[in-house]
């Protein structure tokens, strides 16, 4: 057996090197293939771009998505939880400060109709308000660098006419009541 693979190694050498010291080119010639691709080439870097760009300034993924009608919306959703972190922290020390005031032994304050325990409260109240729209905002930030990514990863998914999806009506045979139903089709 050993002497099998000897004698097969020494031929494999000695018709490679009659190969290359011929000193002529060969040429292989390969048809090309006459079908034309309709797909885009996928770029695996494409979700990562977008995830870092919208990380960097949020909204700015969906730029590189292409997706314009989605950065109002980012928008819109982290200022409200700033606005209303402003609007919750300004409230929350004002009762603090009035219930401060009040240990020092001062009554003048705008909650004088309230007593210790009210402005505990409210206190309570507020800061509890002010975090949660702490982790609103950072909720659509952290939404807005999801939804990049996963736009990006979608737009490499190939879909094209050979497969669609469409609800179909049809009767029943026995009672002849209308049905509805959901029809797969893929044509090679």
């Amino acid at each position: 057996m050993l002497k099998f693979y000897s004698i097969f190694l020494i031929g494999f050498l000695i018709g490679t090197t009659s190969l290359f010291a011929q000193g002529k080119k060969v040429e292989i010639l390969v048809a090309k293939d006459t079908l034309k691709l309709k797909y885009k080439e996928i770029n695996p870097l494409a979700p990562a771009k977008a995830a870092f760009y919208s990380a960097i300034l949020p909204g700015l993924g969906q730029v590189y998505n292409k997706k314009y009608w989605k950065i109002p919306l980012i928008y819109g959703g982290i200022g409200a939880g700033l606005y209303y972190y402003s609007v919750n922290n300004t409230k929350y020390n004002s009762y603090r400060n009035a219930y401060k005031r009040r240990l020092e032994g001062y009554h003048d304050d705008d909650f004088q109709y309230l007593d210790d325990s009210r402005l505990i409260a409210g206190q309570q109240f507020y800061q509890r308000n002010r975090d949660m729209s702490v982790l609103v905002t950072v909720g659509f930030y952290l939404l807005n660098i999801i939804d990049a990514n996963i736009d990006a990863h979608l737009m490499q998914f190939n879909v094209n006419d050979k497969l669609s999806v469409r609800p179909e009506l049809y009767e029943n045979e026995i009672n002849y009541k209308q049905n509805l139903g959901l029809t797969l089709n893929y044509h090679f």
